[in-house]
């Protein structure tokens, strides 16, 4: 009688509907990931990547057991330069030095050499939503990791920033996973990279003018003589001044009369 009379009863329409409430929020927290882009963000200089040497600790302080560094070693290939310490229990072992495909299932580590690739080359943000392998003992528990770009000492995009959010690890043991959905955010070029463009030249009406300071001094300047006209010039006044003399030479051997020789003229050049 009492559910019958509740049912019967309008009071409480509606009160039989249950509606979980894990539709509307996600299992695995992001606030960590939200809190790395925003400081990542925070870096960047206009559009250009953050560089490797301006991530600093007590930036990330908050989730610093969270994050690690990557480094590029060959295409799709990254292995872990630093880790935090949850990063480390996932693994249950330390994983510097160790590459980041360790942590995937053979058929994931595809789909994350292909994210890793274009996250580089691009460059992009990749944010990666995880599922570890069900066991006897345990379910299956989502994870989380957020990747974002970084620049070497030597300016190109080879190392990255990245944040790993799991359930935990009741196990001790390493965790493998699985790739759930791939989100890939392309990020927008550096003003400095677009092509340059030369301003167009500004046309004069009359290009070939001459300027009128160099006419008006090329005009107090008179024509040089060359040598060859002064030599000219002396050899004149040389020849008006003396007459040529012929020479008579008489052979007493012989009989015969004497012989005139043709005259000389001797030309002397002097700068005196």
């Amino acid at each position: 009688m009492f559910f019958g009379g509740r049912k019967s009863s309008g009071q409480n329409k509606g009160h039989d509907k249950v509606v979980p409430m894990n539709n509307f929020r996600s299992r695995t927290p992001v606030s960590a990931l939200r809190q790395a882009e925003a400081y990542w963000t925070a870096l960047r200089r206009g559009d250009d990547i953050p560089s490797r040497s301006q991530i600093d600790p007590r930036g990330l302080e908050n989730i610093l057991s969270q994050t690690f560094i990557l480094e590029r070693v060959a295409p799709g290939i990254a292995r872990f330069r630093l880790a935090g310490q949850k990063v480390n229990e996932m693994a249950g072992m330390e994983v510097r030095g160790m590459p980041i495909t360790a942590f995937f299932t053979p058929e994931a580590r595809k789909q994350l050499s292909a994210a890793l690739e274009h996250m580089f080359d691009a460059p992009a943000i990749v944010e990666l939503e995880l599922q570890t392998q069900a066991t006897r003992l345990h379910g299956s528990r989502g994870a989380r990791m957020l990747l974002l770009p970084l620049r070497s000492d030597l300016g190109d995009v080879s190392r990255a920033l990245g944040v790993f959010v799991s359930e935990g690890n009741p196990t001790g043991t390493s965790q493998r996973f699985s790739v759930t959905s791939i989100e890939m955010r392309t990020i927008s070029q550096a003003a400095s990279d677009a092509e340059f463009k030369a301003k167009p030249r500004e046309e004069k009406e009359d290009i070939n003018t001459p300027n009128p300071g160099f006419a008006a001094t090329e005009a107090r300047f008179k024509t040089e003589k060359s040598i060859l006209d002064e030599a000219r010039s002396l050899a004149d006044r040389g020849s008006l001044r003396s007459e040529p003399k012929a020479e008579i030479s008489q052979n007493p051997a012989s009989g015969n009369s004497p012989k005139k020789r043709g005259s000389h003229l001797r030309l002397v050049v002097s700068r005196d």
